[in-house]
């Protein structure tokens, strides 16, 4: 039952505090990490000049290193932390896993990120609404207009759902916080160095697989609270999984593309288009009908969808914890 109780603590403490700066968070130092081990991995890459059929095997070899000490690490010392803590007094360490599950998920962040964006649009202040949703992309924003900018920031909501909170809470009920934590790990190697660029092309596959990977479930269980959250809401549910049968699949990543298709259909608008990244045009597959016209107030709709899918979300993970004590 703790475990189940722990779930529902862990996500509402985040909805009503998020992530305060003055607070130490984990994916700091996880970043810190991986940025170091870059630098380690980028000096042996430039210091043996390999020919390029061995080049790419042992670059991809190093590249294992990133899952292998990035995200070993993180689980260990997390695993170890929270044994000590609990051995010595086991309130606290329940108190500490919770708090730790916490920083996993990012309910209150992403939906203030969004909402920035709104504000930004319907005060008519475009280079400000630019801004804040370069934030939270990887694309170039200074071109975007309206329509657009409600669609990079629609498509960061939808996505992110799952890496932002059901992924986490995923793995937290499977495997306490070590496991939320090497979770996000995971989730922070793949947008630090998963990039199918020249610098990262092989060095950052493994990285790039296994968030893959950690996702897969995670992204299809969260439709079915998604669903339920839009027919409370309103929306269109139905509509929703249509997209989702027909174009989830185009999307360039193999679990983004859930969400997102679900989003833009249960919202009747068009997600996907042409993206920009550092003055390179990428073509992504279109996603659902535009039967409606991009315009904020999805925005804030999509923080509805957000809200309360991941609600139901951990509310349905902890019976299921529950259901599991009892038995």
């Amino acid at each position: 039952m703790m475990k189940g109780v722990m779930m529902i603590c862990a996500y509402l403490l985040d909805r009503m505090i998020g992530d305060p700066d003055w607070l130490p968070h984990p994916v700091v130092g996880m970043g810190k990490a991986i940025s170091r081990l870059d630098r380690l991995l980028q000096h042996i890459i430039h210091r043996y000049q390999w020919n390029h059929e061995i080049a790419v095997y042992r670059i991809r070899s190093l590249g294992l290193l990133f899952p292998i000490v990035i995200v070993g690490g993180v689980y260990g010392v997390a695993f170890f932390l929270v044994k000590w803590v609990s051995a010595w007094n086991e309130w606290l360490g329940w108190g500490l896993e919770l708090f730790l599950v916490a920083t996993t998920i990012a309910t209150k962040g992403l939906a203030d990120a969004g909402r920035e964006i709104y504000q930004a649009l319907v005060a008519n202040d475009l280079p400000k609404a630019r801004h804040a949703l370069s934030m939270v992309v990887g694309r170039d924003t200074d071109q975007l207009d309206e329509s657009e900018i409600v669609r990079g920031g629609v498509e960061t909501v939808a996505e992110n759902i799952v890496d932002g909170v059901t992924a986490p809470l995923f793995y937290a009920a499977i495997g306490g916080a070590p496991l939320a934590l090497a979770y996000r790990a995971v989730n922070t190697l793949d947008s630090m160095v998963g990039y199918k660029n020249e610098k990262y092309l092989h060095l950052g596959w493994a990285s790039a697989r296994l968030d893959d990977l950690a996702n897969w479930v995670p992204a299809r269980i969260t439709l079915i609270p998604m669903f339920l959250a839009m027919w409370i809401l309103h929306l269109d549910p139905r509509k929703a999984w249509q997209v989702v049968r027909r174009d989830a699949h185009r999307h360039p990543s193999p679990n983004s593309g859930y969400p997102e298709a679900a989003m833009a259909g249960g919202l009747h608008i068009q997600l996907g288009g042409v993206n920009t990244y550092q003055g390179r045009v990428s073509q992504r597959a279109l996603l659902g009908e535009p039967l409606a016209k991009r315009e904020p107030a999805h925005l804030l709709q999509a923080i509805r969808v957000l809200y309360l899918t991941t609600f139901l979300y951990a509310g349905l993970i902890s019976l299921i914890l529950f259901a599991f004590d009892y038995r």
